[in-house]
């Protein structure tokens, strides 16, 4: 394809072009490649559908993205331009940082559900400006409270690892409503009477659904990441004192 002759690794590593249509801009690409995502989810992305709802040609798309691997990039970047650049000045220190980071991290996937899907693909993501400013404030986080350089990037892709790891089942169950026009108190109340029958002879089980009575799905599902997430910051933070007590 013409349009990726010469393709560089990375959308940041060259210069946008400019011209072409005066109202076709970068941001006016990614901003309806995240429409269209949103909407359609990524195996609706291409350059041709992309035109197709700017009302450009290809020709027109690949002055200012060479293909679907930069847009992807500059999406993700968009999306991380969505949370707060972490900083451990706040009430809590650096265990409330990095929580906040965590949840707002979540949210902005569960509301962009394709992005658990592309986030690994970005090879060079951290080169993207918003990305790279929250990533710069959760290391300062991390050192602050004690890691040095290289431990302080491990714990950040340990934290962002769980996020994801917990968002992409969130996403798979979540997809399975919204392709059937459901909602998830129906779909419960569908199957209460099988779940009855299936756990009559299981009692461990038996006794963690009905501990779960009287809860919304959303709310069982927040419960369970914070759960997670606290016992991830549990071990940071024991590893921390190890660290302290080796010096």
């Amino acid at each position: 394809m013409a349009g990726r002759a010469g393709a560089v690794p990375s959308v940041w590593a060259r210069r946008n072009k400019s011209g072409g249509q005066p109202a076709l801009s970068r941001d006016r690409i990614v901003a309806e490649a995240i429409g269209l995502l949103d909407e359609e989810g990524i195996d609706a992305l291409s350059m041709r559908a992309l035109g197709s709802r700017l009302d450009a040609g290809a020709t027109s798309l690949y002055r200012h993205v060479a293909g679907k691997d930069e847009l992807i990039e500059l999406v993700v970047d968009e999306v991380y331009g969505e949370l707060p650049v972490p900083a451990s000045e706040g009430a809590g220190g650096w265990r409330a940082a990095v929580e906040g980071n965590a949840r707002d991290l979540r949210a902005a996937a569960l509301r962009h559900p394709w992005m658990v899907s592309v986030l690994g693909r970005v090879g060079l993501s951290r080169l993207g400006p918003n990305l790279a400013q929250v990533s710069e404030g959760l290391l300062g986080v991390f050192e602050a409270a004690g890691f040095g350089v290289e431990e302080a990037d491990q714990a950040m892709s340990t934290v962002t690892a769980y996020v994801m790891g917990m968002v992409t089942s969130e996403v798979a169950y979540l997809s399975v409503f919204a392709s059937s026009g459901r909602s998830e108190s129906e779909w419960r109340e569908s199957l209460a009477p099988a779940m009855e029958e299936s756990l009559r002879n299981l009692p461990r089980l038996r006794a963690g659904h009905a501990a779960q009575e009287g809860r919304s799905l959303e709310e069982i599902r927040d419960s369970g990441f914070d759960y997670g997430l606290q016992r991830v910051l549990d071990g940071l933070e024991a590893r921390l004192a190890r660290l302290g007590g080796d010096g």
